[in-house]
């Protein structure tokens, strides 16, 4: 399999993180938060937490503090569809390749649910074909970028499929929830909303970038430290303090098997692909894994303009190497998040 193109779209509006603190203090959703839970909230989005800005699908921060399912749902039914279509019109445009030339869609999503699924809704505003194999993927979290490319894979392997579509669109802010849980505050004030598509192929594009193994570990046991819940009706992130530590175990388990599966060494790696998470789980991964600060550059000036996008993110690491045109040869892409779950593949890029 081979990735033809790639294409990315976040909102229009772009907010500093001092401007969501300004905001949150002057909402009435602040008298109600604690003072430890305050405190913490000033050092996530006034201090050093990785993050400047974030794109959110609100036209004010002010809606931000509307903390209804109603309002949460329907934010996500108007922006989810119109983020994912935008980001595949870019991904298809750069492969050149026809919207008719499709014959898979696979769009992932963890921050909201439509039935018919998103795949209705941006099949049609892309003109695909009626006969598409449409598949929404749901569930998986941070991490979902990678199951989504492997089952791809799959399709265009058993020649069910010659070219396909994968998106992955989170929206979010229709996830933000204000109340004194540690975990669901820092949630609130790092991710962002955002949406990215790669199309697939069983042929390469004018740069070869082929999908060599893709390698999966998860861990029920640790599914309480990162997951997604309802409460009041309303959708929302639960975060322990442990997932950087996580993060870094599982993606050097992952990373090690993927090598070994491929016989290839750890130096042979030349450009690395990393889901950001975060700051600290960016600093856990590196120092678990000995790498050079410099291999994180990219993840880290890309959480600092959009902050964690969720599963599109990777994609936006991997789109920002190519259009760099990073150095070619063995890259690895390493996404994780809920289950606990870690994700990794091997690129060959020509």
């Amino acid at each position: 399999m081979f990735i033809l193109g790639l294409g990315t779209a976040v909102p229009a509006a772009s907010y500093s993180q001092v401007e969501c603190w300004e905001a949150l203090c002057a909402s009435p959703a602040f008298p109600a938060i604690s003072a430890p839970a305050r405190a913490l909230l000033q050092r996530v989005l006034c201090g050093d937490s990785g993050v400047r800005t974030r794109h959110l699908a609100l036209d004010s921060l002010e809606e931000a503090f509307a903390i209804d399912p109603d309002v949460q749902e329907k934010r996500f039914r108007e922006h989810a569809p119109a983020l994912a279509t935008r980001a595949a019109r870019a991904a298809l445009e750069r492969a050149g390749v026809e919207a008719g030339e499709i014959d898979g869609l696979l769009i992932s999503t963890c921050t909201g649910y439509l039935c018919p699924g998103l795949t209705s809704y941006v099949g049609e505003q892309l003109g695909l074909r009626r006969d598409v194999l449409a598949l929404d993927l749901v569930g998986q979290g941070c991490g979902a970028a990678l199951p989504n490319l492997r089952t791809g894979e799959a399709l265009i392997a058993a020649r069910r499929c010659r070219k396909v579509l994968s998106i992955c669109v989170e929206v979010c802010s229709a996830a933000l929830y204000v109340d004194n849980d540690p975990g669901v505050l820092v949630s609130g004030c790092l991710f962002g909303d955002g949406a990215a598509a790669a199309v697939l192929s069983d042929a390469p594009g004018e740069r070869s970038v082929e999908w060599i193994d893709g390698v999966s570990l998860h861990e029920p046991a640790e599914r309480d430290a990162l997951r997604m819940e309802h409460r009041g009706g309303l959708l929302r992130n639960i975060l322990s303090r442990r997932v950087p530590q996580l993060a870094a175990q599982y993606a050097a388990s992952v990373l090690q098997k993927g090598l070994a599966s491929n016989d290839l060494s750890f130096h042979e790696i030349k450009s690395w692909i990393w889901h950001a998470g975060g700051k600290p789980v960016l600093d856990r991964v590196r120092d678990a894994l000995q790498l050079p600060e410099q291999e994180m550059r990219r993840s880290r000036e890309l959480l600092a303009r959009y902050g964690n996008l969720s599963s599109p993110f990777v994609l936006f690491v991997l789109d920002a190497a190519l259009r760099e045109n990073a150095p070619g040869g063995w890259w690895w892409m390493s996404s994780f998040g809920a289950g606990f779950s870690c994700h990794g593949a091997l690129l060959k890029v020509s």
